[in-house]
C-alpha cells in the first residue's frame, strides 16, 4: 500500500506532541530570578524539540526513500510514534522533580523507546522490499541507529548516579544526528 497515509498520520501526531511540549511550559515571572530558574526546563524543552525535529526529518527521508508499506511497518510506525507522544510527559516529570534521577532515566528511557521504534520501522520497510531493494543499501548496518539506541540505555544507566552526564550525553546524540546523512538522499537521486 502507499504510505501517504502513514505520514500524515506521523505529521499530525509530530504536530501535537511539539504543540504540547510547548504548552507544558510555565511562564516565569516578571523577576530575573523566576526566569534563571525557568532555564533548565526551557533548555529540555529545546532538547525535546531538535530531538523531535530529527525523528520526523529522518522519517520524512526514510519515507521519501520507500516504495511500499505493509501492516509490519503501520505497527511499528505506532510503536515509534507512541513513545513520541510520551516526551511531553517526560519533560513535566523532569519539571516537577527538580531534575530528579529517576526523571532524567525516564527522559532517557522514553527517547530509547522512541529510537528503537524507528529501528524496528526502518527494518519493517526494508523487509517489505525485495533484498536487493535500494532503500536496503541505503540503510545498511545503521551503525548511527544502534549506537543511538545504546547511548540513551548507558545515559539512562548514569542517570541514577549523576542526572547531569546523562543529559550531557541526550545532548551528544543529537550533535551526532546533526551530522547530516546522505543515505536516502542518494537513492532517490538514483
Amino acid at each position: 500500500m502507499p504510505s501517504a497515509r502513514m505520514e500524515a498520520l506521523t505529521d499530525g501526531v509530530v504536530a501535537i506532541v511539539i504543540t504540547v511540549m510547548v504548552i507544558e511550559l510555565r511562564v516565569p515571572g516578571g523577576e530575573w530570578v523566576s526566569v534563571t530558574a525557568s532555564m533548565p526546563l526551557l533548555l529540555v524543552y529545546a532538547l525535546s524539540f531538535v530531538n523531535v525535529g530529527l525523528f520526523w526529518n529522518n522519517h520524512h527521508h526514510l519515507l521519501q526513500a520507500t516504495g511500499r508499506i505493509d501492516g509490519r511497518v503501520l505497527w511499528a510506525n505506532l510503536f515509534h510514534l507512541f513513545w513520541l507522544s510520551l516526551i511531553p510527559y517526560t519533560i513535566r516529570w523532569l519539571d516537577e522533580t527538580g531534575f530528579a534521577g529517576l526523571a532524567v532515566a525516564g527522559y532517557g528511557m522514553v527517547l530509547g523507546m522512541a529510537s528503537i521504534g524507528y529501528e524496528l520501522l526502518v527494518r519493517a520497510i526494508i523487509a517489505s522490499h525485495p533484498a536487493n531493494a535500494a532503500i536496503a543499501r541505503a540503510v545498511g548496518r545503521d551503525m548511527k541507529g544502534r549506537l543511538s539506541v545504546a547511548s540513551y540505555a548507558v545515559a539512562a544507566a548514569l542517570a541514577f548516579v549523576h542526572p547531569g552526564i546523562a543529559l550531557a550525553i541526550y545532548l551528544s546524540i543529537i550533535l551526532l544526528w546533526f551530522v547530516p546523512d546522505r543515505r536516502m538522499e542518494r537513492i532517490l537521486r538514483d
